[in-house]
């Protein structure tokens, strides 16, 4: 008992580390084009890194979930609606599955 409260301890201090150093030290606008486009683009990898794990194991197999996976990133990339994505990606796995079991 005594680790996971100093885990969720830990995990609170950087946490809020994280969002005041920034605050803190930082306090004229940047304009390093470099360091402004990896702080815009930080966010859409930090979703990424934790979605992409749950993709694969959101299904029975993880070749059904790849499958779904390319799917979405094709429709998304040619700019279709987040919800025929979704719909188009979870049909390609319901298939997959079909052929896989």
């Amino acid at each position: 008992m005594n680790n996971a409260i100093f885990f969720i301890l830990v995990m609170a201090v950087v946490t809020y580390l994280i969002r005041v150093l920034p605050l803190t030290l930082i306090r004229k606008e940047i304009k390093n084009v470099f360091i402004r486009s990896f702080l815009y683009y930080v966010p859409y990898v930090t979703l990424a890194v934790m979605v992409f794990p749950a993709i694969l194991d959101a299904t029975a197999s993880p070749w059904s979930a790849l499958a779904g996976f390319i799917v979405a990133i094709l429709f998304a990339y040619r700019g279709a609606s987040l919800v025929s994505v979704a719909l188009l990606a979870s049909f390609s796995v319901f298939v997959a599955e079909l052929f896989l079991y």
